[in-house]
């Protein structure tokens, strides 16, 4: 059903935008001979280049082209309407990569719910089925906002439709197998693009994606943080925290200075000691993001008798103390409006403070300016999670066991088909298909390839013969997208 739908949306070429990257002998440049740059990926089904196929689409722009081993990497951008309910009012620019590998390969749409990176760069999906990658910008992130910027235009469905236009328009190029992807809030977006357009992509990956229902109820995240890890290591982060609180005087003057020296200002957050202490509560959620288990050997053990650099020290390098300055919040501003209007946001209760809390967990409000409504819409999360219950086909969900974001998680109910919830023992917000255990990784790894019309004879008949079917590629295959964040961001 899924084919012949996508057959004729292949008709339409509205628009377009692609990244390709891959890990192959041969680097092409436009300025390389037609033979050489055929070898790298250019159309086999036409004399066409595919940067000239790309170029044609209506609406779509090139930036840069970037030479990679034995792919074309293209930064695009697309026009895009501010508001796809009504196109008449007004088109912004929306910027996106190509990582083109071949258009016999299938294609994985990749976005991080965030800015793009404009480096070549491969998601674990990408690999597994060795194909093309598309990745593209989240509208309102920087430099993809429209001027002058209607927030209200800024939502799920909004971004779920800038996807499927995008996927329209490169369909009729890319007429193999496509797959959804993400990490974090990329796992969400792939999710929300996936109940809006069922019928668009053959498979969605979505990683370590939040799943906050009920914004009020957070009860799951105060069970989480009683019995995450071990409780030698749980007293060592909660020493640290309280030491931090208790001294406030000193550490915050020490803060003060910081900020003067870097030219951090703390308007949107209202003072200098609300972003102090925003930084601190979330320095035991940030540990369990990022770290592992192993990692608690660099907390103080004794945090009473540790020094204020030490609890400085290990506060900024967990938290991040320039987080909740103006400057830091900057960037993440549209995440925070989605936070504060339709995704919902953790409030954990935090016990082992006491009293030294004055602010509690700050809600999404307090990190948008003030210039900026919002509005909490209780009914987004519910429709999708309903849906991912009932009618989730293709899609797997991977999470780490130790990361905090997973204590609210997508589940599938018994109208779910060829779907899967898996878990990372031990794993944290970067936690991967690799990572499984042998036979979820075994397991997980056959359904994407199955997805992406790729699975070998092998495979097909035993899918514990499943693996990646392109070379890792220490440069591609890094995950960046959900690992180098300071803040509470999924």
């Amino acid at each position: 059903m899924r084919k012949v739908l996508r057959g004729a949306l292949s008709l339409a070429v509205l628009i377009g935008t692609v990244g390709a990257t891959g890990a192959m002998a041969g680097t092409a440049t436009a300025e390389e001979p037609a033979a050489i740059r055929a070898a790298a990926g250019s159309d086999d089904s036409t004399s066409t280049d595919i940067k000239d196929r790309i170029l044609a689409i209506p609406g779509m722009r090139l930036i840069e082209e970037k030479p990679y081993t034995g792919y074309r990497y293209f930064v695009l951008e697309y026009t895009q309407p501010i508001d796809h309910r009504h196109p008449s009012k007004g088109t912004f620019q929306q910027r996106l990569t190509l990582l083109h590998k071949d258009t016999s390969r299938p294609t994985v749409f990749y976005t991080s719910g965030y800015n793009v990176s404009t480096n070549p760069s491969r998601s674990e999906p990408t690999r597994i089925v060795d194909g093309n990658q598309v990745s593209l910008e989240y509208r309102f992130f920087t430099p993809s906002r429209p001027a002058p910027a209607d927030w209200s235009k800024l939502d799920i469905r909004q971004a779920a439709d800038d996807q499927h236009r995008i996927f329209t328009a490169l369909k009729s190029i890319y007429t193999k197998n496509w797959l959804t992807t993400g990490g974090s809030k990329g796992g969400m977006t792939a999710t929300y693009y996936e109940r809006f357009h069922p019928r668009d992509m053959d498979g969605v990956v979505a990683y370590v994606a939040p799943n906050d229902v009920v914004n009020k109820e957070d009860s799951a995240y105060d069970a989480f943080f009683a019995r995450v890890g071990t409780k030698e290591c749980r007293d060592r982060l909660a020493g640290v925290q309280r030491e931090a609180l208790v001294r406030r005087g000193p550490l915050e003057k020490k803060y003060r200075e910081y900020a003067t020296a870097n030219g951090y200002t703390f308007d949107t957050v209202g003072s200098l000691d609300r972003g102090y202490e925003a930084v601190v509560m979330d320095y035991v959620w940030s540990f369990w993001q990022y770290s592992l288990l192993s990692d608690c050997d660099t907390i103080p053990a004794d945090a009473k008798s540790a020094s204020d650099q030490a609890i400085w020290d290990s506060i900024d390098s967990i938290s991040g103390f320039s987080a909740y300055s103006d400057q830091g919040l900057e960037k993440y501003t549209p995440y925070y409006y989605q936070a504060g209007t339709q995704l919902g946001s953790p409030s954990i209760k935090q016990p082992w403070l006491g009293g030294l809390s004055r602010y509690g967990y700050q809600p999404p409000r307090n990190f948008v300016p003030r210039s900026i409504p919002m509005k909490f819409d209780p009914s987004a999360m519910r429709d999708v999670d309903t849906w991912v219950r009932h009618r989730a086909t293709n899609m797997l969900y991977v999470y780490g066991e130790n990361d905090p974001w997973g204590a609210e998680r997508f589940r599938l109910g018994a109208g779910a088909r060829d779907s899967y919830v898996m878990t990372v023992p031990g794993g944290n917000h970067g936690s991967s298909v690799a990572q499984l255990a042998e036979n979820d990784r075994a397991t997980a790894t056959a359904a994407i390839l199955r997805w992406a019309g790729v699975a070998p004879a092998a495979v097909q008949q035993d899918p514990a013969q499943a693996k990646p079917l392109a070379k890792f590629d220490a440069r591609l295959d890094t995950r960046n997208d959900v690992m180098n964040e300071r803040g509470l961001r999924p």
